[in-house]
């Protein structure tokens, strides 16, 4: 048996997400030891390994629920599963391209280095949308 120290520790999932995730009802709530210690089993490691894993992969609680659901049952065809990881993909691939896009924009306007004062300085303008020429936005979205 784990402590949420010790659980914390080893999976490296800090102990208020590790509450997070009870309270969520992605981990059951631990057994408690006589002087009323979260008790953690080697199962719910594994169960927590899973989510922290599906968390950085950027999935949804609802879709590690949905997963961890679907654990469950063995049995049943992969498709649902697989719907789930096509759909993050699709996500992050979507946030990706807004990056290349903000990427894109920030090399635009950092490139016009100016010495002057901040009233001039083309950062500033840009960013307040303020008396730039008219093929400086063309590019944005």
């Amino acid at each position: 048996m784990l402590t949420i120290g010790d659980l914390s520790r080893r999976t490296g999932v800090k102990i208020p997400t590790i509450r997070y995730y009870e309270e969520m009802g992605l981990l059951s709530h631990a057994e408690r030891s006589e002087g009323n210690q979260r008790r953690y089993t080697k199962q719910e490691r594994e169960r927590l390994s899973f989510i922290r894993h599906a968390r950085e992969l950027g999935m949804t609680i609802e879709a590690i629920r949905e997963l961890l659901e679907m654990s469950r049952h063995p049995d049943m065809p992969c498709s649902e599963v697989d719907r789930i990881a096509l759909g993050q993909l699709a996500t992050v691939k979507q946030k990706i391209e807004r990056l290349r896009k903000l990427e894109a924009e920030l090399e635009r306007i950092a490139s016009h280095r100016h010495e002057g004062a901040i009233r001039d300085c083309y950062v500033i303008q840009a960013l307040a949308n303020l008396n730039l020429p008219d093929d400086a936005g063309s590019d944005r979205q």
